[in-house]
């Protein structure tokens, strides 16, 4: 792959749906418009877009959805969420306790009255990302495990856990279900072999070495983020 660096410093970036959002170190969020960062309002600790929109975590743990241009309180709390899914939300919350929101909540939410239908998944991960083939976790030990079934009437799919093989600290999924991941090393690892068919792919491939602590796929574009911030975007 080849990489250029981005202007600009983050500590998380996602990618979804043709947009690349993150946030800084002090919480200001970014979505990147014509190769720029242009500043939403607000302050999120973690932000995520995708199919079912553009949600975040402020630093109190409190949900929101960008609804025509605000963001729009949703009940519930979470420390990390992923919109990566066919319009469902996925992510957990302090206690790494699960949970996912199917697409006629994630769709239909407008705001106070609409309802949040919070499906509550089996296990602990601090870290959860969702594609159209599966969704993948990890846990407080760095272990890896993978939800197959999922879709956008059933967000918890099978409710029963794959054990994949390997150690990360963070995982992600993009839109076409390709999967990559940080080690606690820093290294950036893509789990190849992912089908519809053969949903936990086969093996992972070293794809960047040295001191990352975030990473995000779109469009044939691998967004990473070093740990001193900078932005990196590898086609």
């Amino acid at each position: 792959m080849v990489c250029r660096v981005v202007p600009g410093r983050l500590k998380q970036i996602d990618a979804g749906a043709g947009q690349v959002v993150g946030v800084s170190d002090s919480n200001l969020i970014y979505s990147l418009e014509h190769n720029a960062w242009n500043n939403l309002p607000g302050v999120l600790k973690h932000v995520s877009v995708g199919s079912a929109g553009i949600w975040g975590i402020n630093p109190s743990d409190e949900i929101f959805k960008l609804v025509s241009g605000n963001w729009t309180k949703v009940p519930g709390s979470l420390k990390q969420i992923d919109a990566g899914g066919d319009q469902i939300i996925s992510g957990v919350n302090r206690a790494d306790h699960i949970y996912c929101l199917g697409k006629d909540a994630t769709v239909g939410f407008k705001g106070a009255g609409s309802p949040t239908p919070w499906l509550n998944i089996p296990g602990r991960l601090k870290y959860y990302s969702c594609g159209p083939i599966g969704c993948w976790g990890v846990n407080a030990h760095n272990s890896i495990y993978m939800m197959k079934g999922v879709s956008p009437a059933g967000c918890g799919g099978t409710m029963s856990w794959t054990h994949v093989p390997g150690s990360l600290s963070m995982i992600e999924v993009g839109s076409d279900g390709s999967v990559y991941g940080v080690n606690s090393a820093g290294n950036i690892y893509r789990r190849e072999g992912v089908t519809a068919c053969n949903p936990t792919g086969t093996l992972w491939t070293p794809v960047g070495g040295g001191r990352y602590k975030h990473v995000s796929y779109d469009l044939g574009h691998l967004w990473a983020i070093r740990q001193d911030g900078t932005i990196l975007d590898c086609v």
